[in-house]
């Protein structure tokens, strides 16, 4: 016969021919009650120390753009552009390996387990990037950054997923992943204090940039400690105790009492929906293919296609950035970082402005309207640079406002990738399409970029900026067609969970 028994707002049917929590049926309120919150102090805390995480991988990165002519003078490196290049696709390289390994740990063993593992991953490989003694050392560990960053997308894209409400779930996204931009433009500074060989040796300034990198990424250890597990992800993986006094406590945080109770202010209680759920340990990787390659096989094409185009157009364009300052328009390395400031600035302000229209206007028409734009502004600009027209400034100028549009295109795709495929499946999903996005066109694209600029030809490193930009009006036109209206709806109605019980 069937037990029942309550646990907070989940009700819990056990046969009594149960082997293990595998045959146990549950029926929960939680999705529901998370959606139906407004903003509040919680989900405040969850920008932060979300966002602290990007704005520190900025810094880092962006350091390793800006360093790229330290490195080429380094009396220990002596660096060359195909190096300089290939170090970055390392780094690529290995956050598309990180990304598919931890992504799968990420759906397995839960989403806040995740985060201080990739965490010290990626802080110890910035630290050891600061000693490295070759171009292959330095390769090695830029390999290894890459891979904790690779695991970061995928825990961190999947908890503001779950933890945001629906009618914020664009906005709080695209700001997140925008909040890089914030590093970026502390990386610049950094770089133009630490690379001023007034200050400091030309072989010392970039490794302080990497190891002052590590040590501030410390503090992020402190402030993942506000996020909580994923109520969505406890439910179902048998621990709905546990999700419903997450729930309970963000509900208190946010409104001052409990949603699913009766008060003296709040009666009778409110009906919420239910969902009927069989509770699972882990879902099998032959569930999660059916689900990717059949089930939603337009939905994988879609994100496919978001994440090569932007991929490429970023990864070619941002790790040869001072590249092309140094090589066409004769910047010295120590000033890169005054150009990085505008460009930085553009990449941020793009999700802060334009990210509400994601959840008002919807993603298909932002979508295509920022791939859209971004690809054409980049063919105009290529173009004004090859005949050489462009200052350095006014080059930096057209970067800042390609990229206002670019931002939220990209990060779009991250939103996109997360939100349209089942909760047991959506950090694969994201490490998944991160991992070939970036494998097909983020890996190639600093490699190629560092063999047109070689050439010291404009006109190839046109036809470089001409493919980005085809690509992004090619997935511009997909995202038109195909796109999934999410905005302002439950994570659940999009694509229901695998575990759903008719």
């Amino acid at each position: 016969m069937d037990l029942l028994r309550r646990q907070g707002d989940v009700t819990v049917a056990a046969t009594s021919s149960a082997a293990n929590t595998d045959d146990r049926l549950i029926e929960t309120k939680i999705p529901f009650r998370l959606d139906a919150l407004y903003w509040g102090g919680f989900h405040t805390r969850v920008v932060l120390a979300l966002g602290i995480t990007w704005i520190l991988d900025g810094l880092e990165v962006t350091l390793a753009g800006a360093l790229s002519g330290a490195l080429k003078e380094s009396p220990t490196l002596h660096f060359s552009n195909f190096d300089v290049g290939l170090a970055n696709s390392s780094y690529l390289a290995g956050a598309v390996l990180g990304a598919f390994g931890f992504g799968w740990l990420t759906d397995r063993i839960g989403r806040k387990k995740l985060f201080f593992i990739t965490l010290a991953v990626y802080l110890t490989a910035t630290a050891l990037t600061a000693l490295s003694w070759s171009v292959e050392s330095y390769a090695l560990f830029r390999f290894l950054t890459g891979a904790g960053i690779g695991g970061e997308y995928t825990a961190i894209n999947s908890t503001i997923q779950e933890l945001v409400p629906a009618r914020y779930r664009g906005w709080t996204d695209l700001v997140i992943n925008g909040s890089f931009w914030i590093g970026a433009a502390l990386g610049a500074v950094s770089a133009i204090v630490l690379l001023d060989p007034q200050r400091l040796a030309v072989d010392v300034g970039w490794r302080l940039a990497y190891l002052t990198g590590a040590c501030l990424g410390l503090v992020v250890f402190v402030m993942r400690m506000w996020i909580p597990e994923s109520p969505r992800w406890l439910v179902i993986h048998g621990h709905p105790d546990r999700a419903n006094e997450i729930v309970a406590e963000i509900e208190r945080t946010v409104t001052g009492q409990v949603q699913d109770q009766p008060t003296e202010q709040v009666s009778p209680q409110r009906v919420w929906p239910k969902l009927k759920l069989r509770m699972r340990h882990h879902t099998p990787l032959r569930e999660v293919a059916h689900t990717l390659f059949t089930l939603y096989r337009q939905r994988s094409l879609v994100g496919m296609a978001l994440m090569v185009a932007q991929a490429f157009f970023y990864n070619a364009i941002f790790f040869t950035f001072s590249l092309i300052l140094i090589e066409f328009y004769g910047i010295p390395s120590d000033q890169i970082g005054w150009y990085i400031l505008p460009f930085a600035a553009g990449n941020f302000l793009g999700p802060l402005v334009l990210g509400r229209l994601f959840d008002t206007l919807g993603r298909r028409v932002m979508i295509t309207l920022t791939y859209a734009v971004s690809g054409v502004l980049l063919a105009i600009t290529g173009y004004l640079f090859s005949i050489g027209a462009l200052s350095a400034e006014s080059q930096t100028i057209a970067w800042m406002v390609i990229f206002f549009c670019a931002s939220p295109a990209a990060s779009a795709a991250y939103l996109t990738v997360s939100e349209t495929f089942p909760l047991e499946v959506r950090a694969l999903a994201i490490a998944l399409f991160y991992a070939v996005g970036t494998g097909i066109g983020g890996v190639a694209g600093p490699v190629l970029f560092g063999l047109l600029i070689d050439t010291g030809s404009r006109g190839s490193v046109f036809a470089g900026y001409l493919f980005g930009a085809v690509l992004m009006v090619a997935a511009a036109m997909i995202a038109w067609r195909y796109c999934i209206a999410a905005e302002r709806r439950t994570l659940e109605s999009i694509a229901r969970p695998l575990a759903v019980v008719e």
